[in-house]
């Protein structure tokens, strides 16, 4: 057979980039109960649509080529649902994904044509951080940049024009971290950590002892930091979630999100959605229980669920259409947002605004959670960052008063004033600065009422309090649009979506956000 020297050569190296860091290390990785970087890609993708990119990649370093088959990072195309998707996928079996120049080469390109091409990037993370000694010395350390005198910004910062995505599925520090921090949803794996530096490091250069988990565990990214988007039981479930993720999503910006079928069943809870809402307004409730009354069945998918918690951030669709929906959660701090809850609406407003999609408010809020913590955490400058956020928002805005909405939380909830398309309010909404019985005690607290709650005049003061807060006095003078029938609600929604995208812009953001912080 003609040229059979120069065949087998590339069998031999495929077959050895192929067997990644060799039978025994695969080993040590599945006796650690982990999938290898190319079964988790097999795993993810559709079947036979991976496209490998620099399957020949090895270290600069001498002597090291045959010790660093794809230099530990295993990365091209593919397709997820029939959709064409960048995925990156760190192989912990050579040199524990340590990242080095060559993969580094390897990443930002794809990366780069990714924005250009319009395809979404998954990063499937397991690596230790820098290689050493690769990186010291004064030429190893400003190799890592890319080589340029702008490379190094390019690939390590971003402005959204594709969605990208990072699985945390084992001992991610350093680059793993810092591409979850780029990202616009990062699944966390139970059993996984994330840090800027691992346990060893921290022990070696600072004397400090900490496991893995309590660096940097999946309650530390889910609860404390926000920085985890979702957690996942296995690997098996963080393939489900990037999938239903990306389901909702639009390959690029200049897109709008795909169409899916409307479930059976889609609407036929509204009749009875009224028998979620507590007629006394001081009882709590879960508003997931409204949600999924109005959004097509069995769409709610929550984004950072145990991070602030007294507001809810979720994808959804309405009559087949993605929607983001920004709610109140009265079942902790009685829907009084915290500066955590802030930071998870802004990063929320980041990702609609990025990828057309239209945001929805449901209001149920006594305000914003004050005190001297949240002082001492910057709650005024976090509240007016999140309206700066929110007054660059181009997407439809959609605004619904369930039950309370009081004082700046009005506004920050696209209240009146604030661009939203369409504002309503149930019959049920109370509207005012403060709760009507703290404005009885603040205006006439000092005429010898407060504290006699039970007289004929405390109780006259409170009910002209509480029927100044009534929604007929704003809609009345055109501050907000309707007061609907609570049953309608998914039907008003629908129309008013449906308005926004016959529009002269279709629905398309002008991406203002695009550029923000990802990470707050």
């Amino acid at each position: 057979m003609p040229f059979e020297k120069e065949l087998g050569e590339l069998h031999r190296r495929r077959s050895r980039s192929l067997e990644m860091g060799g039978a025994a290390n695969v080993q040590k990785q599945h006796d650690r109960g982990k999938l290898t970087a190319r079964e988790r890609i097999d795993r993810l993708l559709d079947p036979g649509s991976f496209f490998e990119v620099g399957m020949f990649n090895h270290s600069d370093m001498p002597g090291m080529a045959e010790k660093t088959p794809a230099d530990s990072k295993v990365a091209g195309y593919g397709k997820v649902d029939g959709r064409q998707v960048v995925i990156m996928a760190n192989d912990f079996t050579v040199l524990a994904a340590t990242s080095s120049r060559i993969a580094g080469r390897k990443e930002a390109e794809l990366k780069m044509q990714a924005s250009r091409r319009g395809h979404p990037v998954i990063y499937l993370g397991e690596a230790g951080g820098a290689r050493m000694p690769d990186i010291m010395g004064a030429a190893g350390l400003c190799s890592y940049g890319g080589g340029g005198f702008d490379t190094y910004l390019r690939i390590m910062s971003r402005v959204r024009q594709t969605p990208m995505i990072t699985a945390v599925m084992g001992e991610c520090y350093g680059m793993p971290t810092w591409m979850a921090c780029l990202s616009d949803f990062v699944v966390q794996v139970k059993g996984s950590a994330m840090g800027v530096s691992g346990p060893r490091v921290l022990q070696l250069a600072l004397g400090e002892s900490v496991t893995d988990e309590e660096l940097g565990g999946w309650q530390v990214h889910a609860e404390i930091t926000g920085n985890a988007d979702r957690v996942a039981e296995d690997e098996a479930e963080c393939f489900r979630l990037i999938r239903q993720y990306l389901s909702y999503m639009p390959s690029h910006c200049e897109e709008l999100p795909p169409r899916a079928a409307v479930p059976e069943g889609s609407g036929d809870d509204m009749d009875r959605i009224l028998e979620h809402l507590p007629e006394k307004h001081n009882r709590a409730y879960d508003m997931h229980l409204l949600l999924n009354c109005i959004a097509d069945r069995g769409t709610l998918f929550p984004i950072k669920p145990d991070f602030g918690k007294s507001v809810i951030t979720a994808l959804a669709r309405m009559d087949g259409n993605t929607v983001g929906i920004i709610a109140s959660q009265p079942m902790f701090n009685a829907g009084a947002m915290t500066t955590d809850g802030i930071d998870k609406v802004m990063s929320f407003l980041c990702l609609c605004d990025s990828f057309n999609i239209p945001l929805l408010f449901f209001h149920d809020i006594p305000g914003f959670l004050v005190g001297k913590d949240a002082e001492h955490n910057r709650v005024a400058a976090r509240v007016m960052n999140y309206m700066n956020a929110l007054g660059l928002v181009t997407v439809p805005k959609i605004s619904v008063i369930v039950r309370k909405t009081y004082g700046m939380a009005f506004w920050n909830m696209c209240g009146s004033g604030c661009g939203t398309d369409f504002l309503v309010a149930w019959p049920t909404a109370e509207m005012s600065f403060v709760a009507p019985a703290i404005a009885a005690n603040v205006v006439y607290g000092g005429k010898g009422m407060a504290s006699d709650r039970e007289s004929p005049e405390w109780k006259g003061v409170l009910q002209k309090m509480v029927e100044d807060a009534s929604p007929f006095d704003a809609a009345g003078r055109h501050y907000i649009h309707d007061v609907i029938d609570p049953r309608e609600t998914r039907r008003y929604i629908i129309n008013s979506l449906e308005i926004c995208r016959n529009s002269r812009t279709g629905g398309m953001s002008e991406h203002r956000l695009a550029n923000w912080p990802t990470k707050f």
